[in-house]
């Protein structure tokens, strides 16, 4: 059953990548980034605000939005941070350069997110195997810069 969620994982890299050349060319196209990524962030607005009218999502009372601690609504600033920096780099460093350097970030704040079981995450401890996957993952993104 958790295959499924391998396979999504997978996929949504790879449409990671995509982004990233979507809105660069949007980004050209308008001569923008910050507008590019607020285009992008829009339809995405649109399509999340249309998922949740035809799932008839119900609103949360206003008394269970004042509760959320406010580090919690700061997502989609780290959203805006991460699309943003995707447009203004991939067009000069390239997307593979890009991509393997931000996955090696994400795994590195991961592997010491999990460790800890900060934000939330289930624990789970830096083991050998997780720090070679690591060290791996790092040598990858040597390789993959060096060019």
């Amino acid at each position: 059953m958790n295959f499924i969620y391998f396979i999504f994982a997978f996929l949504v890299g790879t449409a990671t990548s995509i982004q990233s050349g979507v809105n660069s060319q949007l980004r050209q196209s308008i001569a923008h980034p910050v507008l590019a990524a607020l285009i992008s962030f829009g339809s995405g607005f649109v399509v999340l605000a249309l998922m949740c009218l035809a799932f008839r999502t119900p609103i949360p009372a206003l008394e269970t939005m004042r509760g959320i601690s406010w580090w919690k609504w700061t997502g989609g600033l780290l959203g805006a941070i991460y699309v943003t920096t995707v447009i203004i780099t991939v067009p000069r460093i390239g997307a593979g350069n890009l991509l393997s350097l931000s996955v090696a970030g994400q795994l590195l704040a991961a592997v010491v997110l999990d460790h800890y079981g900060l934000l939330g995450f289930k624990e789970h401890g830096l083991t050998l195997w997780r720090l070679v996957g690591v060290l791996l993952i790092v040598l990858g993104v040597v390789l993959v810069v060096k060019n």
